[in-house]
């Protein structure tokens, strides 16, 4: 592996995968001489969407991740607002307070029309043109929040779809060489293993952000779904949480804790936003 490309939305599950992808690089760089976590200069590109959400503060934290991991970052904008549909793109309400039970089943608002497929298909045609065949996205298919465009079967399906319909992929079939790879290193593990694989590749969370509705200092709210997801994932990891929550987060705090009691390590398939 020369270069990948990682998807980097600004959130914890991104940040992590940036990381793994960082670690690979390097390791393939170094092959014979000792796998190290650095990679080649130029050779990590963390690509961003602006696609007109409502938590636009995570682009600010998708910079800092990138920086802190020595990758080059571009934004590509593309207005998902034209399209709505979900609470991160139009005037509908993000939930809040919901339940363990609230949390396990259906697809939530905030679910994004094609989020995934428009941004993978971006990050492809950013490959194409590097000339990197490594694309890495930090999706999730255990913890909730019932996204379909988190799950094993799509992620397949657009890897063939993708040497299927891009020059690159074609001549690398053609050449019988291996075309392009969509790497999902955090997609069978739980928010606490996530949260320990990075702490051990040196991941820095303060830079992150979760929120769906942060304030307008960007201080996450403690009470969305992915909040509750993060907020239960730091404390059954052992780590400490450096979120910063908006001061109005205590009720939300208490029933974060209650309502995570006996379900925090259910599976359920395609459950992950990328938190």
């Amino acid at each position: 592996m020369k270069s990948a490309v990682v998807l980097v939305s600004g959130g914890l599950d991104s940040a992590v995968a940036l990381a793994v992808a960082r670690r690979d690089v390097g390791a393939a760089s170094e092959a014979g001489a000792g796998a190290r976590t650095k990679a080649r200069e130029g050779s990590l590109h963390a690509l961003s969407i602006d696609y007109g959400q409502r938590h636009r503060v995570e682009l600010e934290a998708a910079r800092r991740v990138a920086a802190s991991m020595g990758a080059t970052h571009r934004v590509i904008s593309i207005d998902l607002r034209a399209v709505g549909g979900s609470a991160l793109t139009a005037a509908i309400d993000v939930p809040k307070d919901r339940d363990a039970d609230e949390l396990s089943h259906g697809i939530p608002i905030t679910y994004v029309p094609a989020r995934n497929l428009t941004f993978l298909s971006i990050a492809l045609g950013y490959a194409e043109v590097l000339g990197s065949r490594d694309l890495y996205i930090g999706v999730n298919a255990v913890d909730y929040s019932g996204y379909p465009d988190c799950r094993p079967e799509f992620i397949e399906s657009f890897r063939q779809t993708a040497n299927l319909a891009t020059k690159a992929g074609v001549e690398d079939h053609d050449a019988q060489s291996r075309g392009f790879e969509i790497h999902t290193p955090l997609m069978m593990m739980t928010k606490p293993e996530i949260i320990r694989l990075g702490v051990s590749l040196g991941v820095d969370f303060s830079l992150t952000t979760s929120c769906y509705d942060p304030d307008a200092a960007g201080r996450a709210c403690g009470r969305c779904d992915s909040c509750q997801i993060r907020r239960r994932g730091f404390s059954e990891a052992g780590v400490a949480d450096p979120t910063r929550y908006a001061p109005s987060t205590g009720g939300g705090v208490e029933k974060t804790e209650c309502a995570t009691k006996g379900g925090a390590h259910s599976r359920h398939p395609g459950r992950s936003s990328g938190t």
